[in-house]
């Protein structure tokens, strides 16, 4: 069992950077990769960066890669995603999943509200 938590979401200009963070609560944390995702209004979740369990692989999608920098703290069991240089597009609902073995997210968290303003 996993429990996720996001927080760090807020309202930023375009060119602004944010920090989310995922605090996790479970065992399982430190054994798993872990993704960030994100909803764009009207839109599906997309996946947007994942990191291995030892935090040796990251894997970005094209369009925050460069941007956006996926890490993870195992001893205080606690996931981030630092975001820079924002656009609007980057507007969202983000989420912290944890990765299975097959690739599928199992534990998701609530999400957090990033709105970056022209």
């Amino acid at each position: 069992q996993l429990q996720l938590e996001e927080s760090g979401g807020g309202l930023v200009q375009t060119g602004d950077s944010l920090r989310l963070a995922c605090a996790a609560s479970g065992r399982a944390f430190s054994t798993s990769a872990m993704d960030w995702h994100r909803q764009a209004p009207g839109r599906e979740r997309r996946f947007v960066a994942t990191i291995t369990s030892n935090s040796v692989h990251t894997y970005y999608d094209d369009s925050v890669r460069g941007r956006f920098t996926i890490s993870r703290d195992n001893a205080k069991q606690m996931l981030y995603l630092q975001m820079n240089n924002l656009t609007v597009e980057d507007t969202g609902v983000y989420y912290c999943a944890r990765r299975t073995l097959v690739g599928r997210n199992d534990f998701w968290g609530q999400g957090t509200q990033v709105t970056v303003s022209p």
